[in-house]
């Protein structure tokens, strides 16, 4: 995380490290205002807005008991009204590009709170993990996506509304810990499971997060479904539309519960599955 400075606050942890560059790198999946707020490297809340309060706001309204504590993110310079609602609760640490000097005094407030301030992450970077006898170096999961590129395998087609949907749990989706599911609207995360043994659980760890907001949502999957489970739990929750990279000797499975409940799906060729 280069070019990071510290405005205030306590010393850096290593966990703090750890997850700050988990939320830096998720946030900068969006060219429009963004926020990310995360726990243990995972998001419990990600959204985008027309402006940066209402994304942050967006994002802390998606898992508001897990954001306390939390790690947040934001693609955009630090204004007084989002200030204003970040300091409503006790947070790790904010980071932004830029603070303004009247979103610093309110936040400053707070004695502990970490304010960072840093650049944009370098596109083409390694991630490297210690293990036993040596090291394992990778280059960063960074592939340029398009939409052109993905196949859809059902008979129901997804809407302009359900694509936007789809294009956004996508990107967030790669940053969670496999086994990764991910419920949301064009605009916000509404679920999210997270690092379960079996996809299944984390399928019924989201939508049960996501409640009554997962009917008409989208549900993404960032590697492929071996058993068509995860379609027929999403079914029963209302979902509309799935992304997911397909490849499995299954694949017929889930796009036959698809076509049975009526779900558009689409798979990407392209798996994720971050350990």
């Amino acid at each position: 995380m280069g070019a990071l400075k510290q405005l205030h606050g306590k010393e850096l942890s290593y966990n703090n490290i750890v997850d700050m560059e988990a939320a830096w790198n998720m946030v900068w999946e969006f060219t429009e205002p963004a926020a990310c707020i995360i726990k243990h490297t995972n998001p419990c809340g990600a959204a985008t807005a027309a402006t940066l309060h209402d994304a942050y706001v967006n994002a802390y309204e998606a898992d508001s008991v897990s954001a306390f504590g939390g790690i947040v993110a934001l693609n955009r310079e630090v204004d007084v009204a989002t200030a204003d609602e970040m300091s409503k609760i006790f947070l790790e640490v904010i980071m932004a590009p830029a603070f303004t000097k009247e979103a610093l005094n309110i936040l400053e407030g707070k004695k502990n709170i970490r304010l960072i301030e840093l650049s944009k992450p370098e596109s083409g970077q390694v991630t490297v993990k210690k293990v036993s006898g040596g090291l394992l170096v990778q280059t960063e999961d960074d592939i340029q996506e398009d939409r052109a590129n993905y196949k859809v395998v059902t008979k129901v087609q997804p809407t302009e509304e359900q694509w936007k949907a789809l294009e956004f749990a996508w990107k967030l989706v790669k940053h969670v810990k496999s086994n990764a599911i991910l419920i949301s609207n064009e605009k916000r995360t509404l679920g999210v499971g997270a690092g379960q043994m079996n996809r299944v659980g984390s399928a019924k760890i989201a939508l049960e997060q996501a409640g009554e907001a997962a009917k008409g949502a989208v549900l993404a999957s960032d590697a492929f479904f071996p058993f068509g489970d995860t379609v027929e739990t999403a079914a029963k929750h209302g979902i509309a539309a799935i992304i997911q990279p397909g490849g499995s000797i299954r694949d017929e499975e889930s796009i036959k519960a698809a076509d049975e409940a009526g779900i558009a799906m689409v798979f990407t060729s392209i798996r994720h599955f971050k350990h």
